[in-house]
């Protein structure tokens, strides 16, 4: 079905492989077109609960394909209609209604570490080399990483990453807010975390919970996420979920969801961008 990826699908865990071990999973456009793809597939998909994007090979992603030639930043469209691949992928994986974990393996260069920053949660191998690389070869950042890397960072760290071009060993940078946990194994450790949250919560909760963290993002006041999460509380206070909550806390045991991320209605139409 892919090129440039593959996928599998188990016990409600979708796992995304970069699947181009031999070029150690650089990025291209065909990779774009079908990360995009999968993303959206998945979303859509309410058998899909959690979703993991790792590595084949010994790399995570060694940023984008350079062996394309040395025209791999230009395009034929216009200045007003071109639109950044790195960013089209962050922009698809910002709009999911379930959790996305980067299991970092490996390498995750340029595009290959700002492809992770609309994740949820990045486990990396202690050894894998990551670096904001942009300077180095003469262009700027992308993938939206203007807006993700500032608040996962802050704005000196994002900024010294970009401004030297440094690459580092993700054991290094722990303390920097890049990563949730260093593993030696990440992708078991995302499986791990992804059973955790599927034996544990309603897709129907984590699906607005994603939503509402993003969106207050540029809140202004407490408030507006006060208001978003009444309507949400009042629109599920009497559901099949929240009935088996009780039922389940009550009876001392693990609560069966039946609801589906899918139902969840849009209350955030008002705080999305525009093309969003």
């Amino acid at each position: 079905m892919y090129e440039t990826i593959s996928i599998e699908t188990k016990a409600g865990i979708r796992t995304i492989f970069l699947d181009r071990p031999e070029a150690m999973n650089t990025f291209s456009e065909k990779m774009m077109e079908e990360l995009i793809d999968a993303y959206t597939k998945a979303g859509e998909d309410d058998d899909v609960q959690v979703i993991i994007v790792t590595g084949k090979g010994r790399a995570f992603c060694a940023g984008m394909d350079l062996s394309q030639g040395d025209d791999v930043f230009a395009s034929t469209e216009s200045f007003e209609d071109f639109r950044d691949t790195g960013g089209r992928v962050s922009l698809a994986v910002y709009r999911l209604n379930k959790p996305v974990i980067a299991a970092i393996n490996g390498a995750a260069v340029g595009i290959g570490i700002t492809m992770t920053l609309p994740m949820d949660i990045r486990i990396a191998a202690p050894a894998a080399k990551v670096g904001f690389v942009f300077g180095q070869r003469g262009i700027g950042p992308e993938a939206a990483s203007g807006y993700f890397l500032p608040r996962i960072v802050g704005h000196a760290k994002a900024l010294e990453w970009v401004y030297t071009g440094r690459i580092f060993r993700a054991e290094e940078e722990k303390e920097s807010g890049l990563f949730s946990y260093i593993d030696a194994d990440p992708y078991a450790r995302a499986v791990q975390l992804a059973e955790e949250m599927i034996g544990n919560t309603s897709a129907v909760s984590r699906a607005f919970s994603r939503q509402l963290f993003y969106s207050m993002l540029g809140s202004s006041h407490p408030e507006e996420s006060h208001l978003v999460e009444s309507k949400f509380l009042h629109w599920i206070s009497d559901s099949p979920d929240v009935k088996e909550g009780i039922a389940s806390f009550k009876e001392k045991r693990k609560a069966n969801f039946p609801m589906r991320a899918g139902e969840l209605p849009d209350f955030f139409k008002e705080k999305k961008g525009a093309g969003v």
